[in-house]
């Protein structure tokens, strides 16, 4: 898969930007605060519909405009779409697909699939648990396209939830309105978490051999890197979301149930913890407290791992949802886009190379870097030259 052309319009520093891609490495080099990033996100955001970098649209647009369009021309098997999405302030936002009628956002999902690694993802492995939960449900959303829909259920009850257990706790008890209530978003909640937490453990079961793959080829070999989930509804997690130093032989025996399975551990965990439950005034089980916890070599790589294995971490846990990708569709030519963005700059030289190694053989790689002697010979392929506002071939522009 590639993107032959890209366009943005009032897309962050961009009042407008075109760009001819193509198969192969495209090198963008400039300053730092440019605008290189702003074009990985462009791209990450066909992908995903959210930003690496922030959590609201709202940044996304030129300051001082109401609108932006990032319209790309993506092939995929020869196969050529070209995709429009454009994102309105304080509105939806709105998506064309073949230039037909706008539709909704979410039907934009799986035509444009990115591996998009950056500086941010080094919370993958030293920031909160969010972050990780996070790694697993993007990746979800683009193997599954249509478990977008179940984060948007799940995310909607628990929000329900919520507010009537703080409508309890503000009234210093469970009354029984209250508790009716509650027993029918029980349900919900369970039947939407169990959906969740069947694709995070077929998400896992992916990416955890590539994982180790991947840190293997990164290192030295001498520590092997894994990943296990911890779930809140067999496991007491603290409330600060730090898993314990060992992974939890409970959580490990749930990989293998079936949605009703997990939806009555649910509903059984979640009777467990009412009372407590009614006195925090929130909702203490569930996929949205659960747990990924990374080790190398047995040890939590949080709080433990060098910086170096923090880098190579995180950057293994990218390459795995790139290798997770390829195997889902291992057609020629269906292979996910890579971007690497800014990374060179914080690797030594061996890391440098082993990782140019093993992107070497991605259809299209678009690398950001600010010093164009930080990324390797062998990714140097096609240099554009970033400046404030504009983006030129090597040899054009100002200082050309």
């Amino acid at each position: 898969m590639y993107i032959s052309h890209l366009s943005l319009t009032d897309f962050r520093s961009y009042a407008q930007a075109d760009l001819e891609l193509s198969p192969g490495t495209t090198v963008m080099v400039g300053s730092n605060g440019v605008g290189k990033t702003n074009v990985a996100e462009a791209i990450g955001y066909l992908a995903t519909l959210s930003s690496h970098r922030v959590t609201t649209d709202s940044a996304l647009l030129r300051f001082g405009t109401e609108r932006a369009l990032v319209r790309a021309q993506v092939v995929r098997t020869s196969h050529a779409t070209s995709v429009e999405l454009e994102i309105t302030r304080g509105k939806m936002n709105r998506v064309r697909i073949n230039r037909a009628n706008p539709v909704r956002a979410r039907d934009i999902l799986g035509i444009v699939r990115t591996v998009l690694f950056a500086p941010e993802d080094l919370a993958l492995v030293k920031g909160d648990p969010s972050a990780r939960r996070r790694f697993l449900d993007d990746l979800l959303v683009v193997l599954q396209p249509h478990q977008a829909a179940t984060r948007s259920d799940y995310d909607r009850v628990l929000r329900q939830r919520n507010a009537l257990l703080k409508s309890a706790r503000a009234a210093g008890k469970l009354t029984t309105n209250h508790e009716a209530t509650l027993d029918v978003w029980d349900q919900h909640l369970a039947q939407a978490g169990a959906r969740v937490l069947r694709g995070r453990f077929d998400v896992l079961g992916q990416v955890a051999g590539p994982l180790a793959a991947a840190y293997a080829s990164l290192t030295d070999g001498s520590k092997i890197a894994s990943a296990h989930y911890r779930s809140t509804i067999v496991s007491d997690i603290e409330d600060d979301g730090d898993a314990a130093v060992q992974p939890d032989g409970n959580s490990e025996a749930l990989l293998e149930a079936s949605a009703s399975e997990l939806q009555e551990r649910i509903l059984a965990a979640l009777t467990a913890k009412r009372q407590q439950e009614v006195e925090r005034g929130m909702t203490l089980v569930g996929p949205h407290r659960d747990e990924l916890l990374l080790t190398l070599g047995g040890v939590p790589a949080k709080g433990y791992a060098s910086h170096g294995e923090t880098w190579s971490l995180a950057l293994s846990l990218r390459l795995a949802s790139y290798q997770a990708m390829l195997e889902d569709d291992s057609r020629p030519g269906a292979g996910p886009i890579l971007i690497l963005d800014d990374v060179f700059a914080e690797l030594d030289a061996d890391r440098r190379a082993r990782l140019a190694k093993v992107v070497a053989d991605a259809e299209q790689v678009l690398v950001t870097a600010a010093v164009e002697a930080d990324v390797p010979d062998s990714l140097k392929g096609h240099v554009l030259r970033v400046t404030p506002g504009a983006i030129h071939a090597a040899g054009e522009g100002p200082g050309a």
